[in-house]
């Protein structure tokens, strides 16, 4: 596992935190961030508005975007894949040609057209025609299969579903019942698409920013999928905010985008980085560790998308000479660990680290425009950070209001809902007003419940402390997973770590428990462990029980599988072995049946 080589742990301000993690945002780090902008503020000033005030009823959409881009600059590259490059003329084209396939099978503004794609150009342009129609492309996750699939395509209701032969397993696995009437896989889409026309669809420069662009299933891991709405004008924010603003790509760069375009990273900020710079996208298959600098060299990438644990994956690789054999100058996405931070852009020689936070139905994000090392940005638009209970939920007061809390604790992320900040929500009306907080601070108002933590670090900069389903609370403190997975960093014999809160009878809250991966070129010292994990955390944050694992399973988007290991705890284990936290004098021992008796009656640890 990688070791920080970060600044020492960041001082503690009452709550739960990364190591590592930047305190505040000062003048000082905003002025060298405005310094480092000028090359690029010309573009900028074309996008900062954009930022601030979108008219819902504007005729700008994704769909004009590309249109536009390709009458002004039609042999720039714009999509490249397996080593093959289209320009913007001819993707333009080519878009326009399957428009005019779903067109003639009824697909207009306000339908759905199911893509079940890997990536590929192909699944790009099949989404750039969709959304020219006006209508909105349902991205499925082609890991899904049998009922988890069927309950996804009952929530898109599409009119056409286009899919990918590559995403057979999943196509095969869905109910017949589920099928819409028309169902082409990419072999008919193009035999229909011959001889059709390569004009823009006429409705395409009629349509408003609040046409529905996207379906995006959530990623959760237990329960069925939800489908966010991503309308043009929320995709519009990361185009002029993350993109405009954050990114800055030239025409002449290129973004390695290896993350799945069923994926907003893929598809809202990556796709409007390139379309905010019109710069190409270079489309990966699929994340290789050992592959990745391999792939960025052949695609002449300047630049690429992230989430934080393929970070982490390319630190564990072995050095070799691609990491500083590349042009990128450049990275966006989500995830970067504070600790993590400076050895990953020292080792790959990394410029900027374009770091935001968002979520899929949140309709804010923050982004690191200033290139503030360890931060996830700043945000212009109406949030607050407010205290919380137990289960997620904003707390109250005796007049039943919302309090804030002051900067750099931990607090509740909500956004403000208004007209000049809509909410787009889920598919489903019921699932979206459960996030909703209503009369927060005053009588009328709404506000967007995040469900993360998140710390204020001044200037409207925020640290993201963790996914509030994530944190659990032990000893009448909440503890952070993320912040007690990083403190793991600093041990070589542990290569992966993954914590949460395991049930201990007796007992409130729930007590830490760890899934750990070895090294088996190291030696464990389970002492030197928890003398470590002491050192480095209160000590209510030490987990208390830690679980010896071959491998830990991670979703298609690298999210690790935390549920089902909270789930199995300390007793479902299998031949795991467990070790307990017997106190500091101790630190780990095997365990023992006694053990959590012993906790209930806080005679462990001692």
């Amino acid at each position: 596992m990688a070791t920080d080589t970060s600044a020492g742990t960041a001082q503690r301000e009452g709550g739960s935190h990364h190591p590592g993690a930047k305190d505040s945002v000062g003048v000082i780090d905003l002025l060298k961030g405005v310094a480092g902008m000028v090359p690029d503020l010309l573009g900028m000033a074309k996008h900062a508005p954009g930022l601030v005030y979108r008219p819902a009823d504007a005729h700008k959409t994704i769909g004009h975007i590309v249109a536009g881009l390709a009458a002004k600059h039609p042999d720039r590259p714009f999509i490249r894949f397996d080593g093959t490059t289209l320009t913007y003329d001819e993707a333009n084209r080519t878009a326009n040609r399957y428009a005019a396939v779903l067109a003639e099978r009824g697909v207009g503004p306000g339908d759905v057209v199911g893509i079940l794609a890997k990536n590929s150009a192909t699944d790009l342009l099949c989404v750039i025609a969709t959304v020219k129609l006006g209508a909105a492309a349902g991205m499925l996750n082609y890991n899904q299969t049998h009922h988890v699939i069927d309950h996804s395509m009952s929530l898109l209701d599409a009119k056409v579903l286009l899919r990918d032969p590559d995403a057979s397993e999943a196509f095969d696995s869905m109910s017949p019942e589920v099928h819409p009437e028309h169902v082409l896989d990419f072999a008919a889409l193009d035999a229909a698409a011959e001889g059709k026309s390569e004009a823009d669809p006429p409705i395409t420069a009629e349509l408003p920013a609040s046409t529905i662009a996207f379906y995006i299933f959530t990623s959760g891991t237990t329960g069925l999928p939800k489908a966010s709405l991503m309308s043009h004008n929320r995709w519009l924010a990361n185009y002029s905010g993350i993109g405009g603003l954050g990114v800055r790509l030239r025409g002449s760069d290129t973004m390695y985008v290896p993350l799945p375009l069923y994926h907003n990273n893929a598809l809202s900020v990556s796709l409007g980085a390139v379309l905010a710079g019109g710069a190409c996208i270079a489309i990966g298959r699929k994340f290789s560790a050992s592959r990745f600098w391999d792939e960025v060299i052949a695609n002449r990438a300047t630049s690429f998308c992230y989430i934080g644990e393929l970070c982490r994956y390319l630190l564990s690789q072995p050095e070799k000479p691609t990491d500083r054999q590349h042009a990128v100058r450049v990275i966006v996405g989500n995830g970067m660990r504070p600790e993590i931070w400076d050895e990953f852009s020292q080792r790959f020689g990394i410029d900027r680290v374009v770091e935001f936070y968002g979520a899929s139905e949140l309709n804010v994000a923050f982004v690191n425009a200033f290139n503030v090392k360890r931060t996830a940005g700043f945000c212009p638009l109406p949030y607050k950070v407010v205290e919380y209970e137990a289960d997620g939920s904003p707390k109250r007061d005796a007049k039943g209001r919302l309090r804030t809390v002051a900067k750099g604790q931990p607090g509740l992320l909500i956004a403000q809902i208004s007209e000049r900040v809509p909410l787009d929500g889920y598919t489903d009306d019921g699932e979206t007003e459960k996030k909703v907080i209503r009369d927060a601070f005053k009588k009328g108002d709404a506000y967007f419940n995040s469900g993360d933590l998140v710390r204020q670090q001044g200037f409207l900069h925020i640290a993201f402390v963790d996914r509030l389903g994530d944190t659990f609370r032990w000893k009448g403190e909440n503890v952070a997973t993320t912040e007690v997975e990083g403190a793991f960093a600093g041990v070589d014999a542990v290569e992966e770590a993954v914590v949460y809160g395991a049930a201990v009878g007796g007992c409130d809250g729930r007590a830490g428990m760890a899934a750990i991966t070895l090294d088996p070129e190291q030696t464990f010292d389970p002492k030197a462990l928890s003398d470590h994990l002491y050192s480095e955390l209160p000590g209510y944050a030490v987990p208390l029980f830690l679980r010896e694992v071959d491998a830990i399973e991670a979703t298609s988007t690298f999210k690790n599988r935390k549920v089902e290991l909270r789930d199995e705890g300390f007793t479902e284990v299998g031949d795991d072995r467990v070790w307990v936290l017997k106190g500091r004098a101790d630190g780990y021992v095997p365990f023992y049946p006694e053990y959590p008796a012993e906790v209930a009656a806080a005679k462990a640890p001692r």
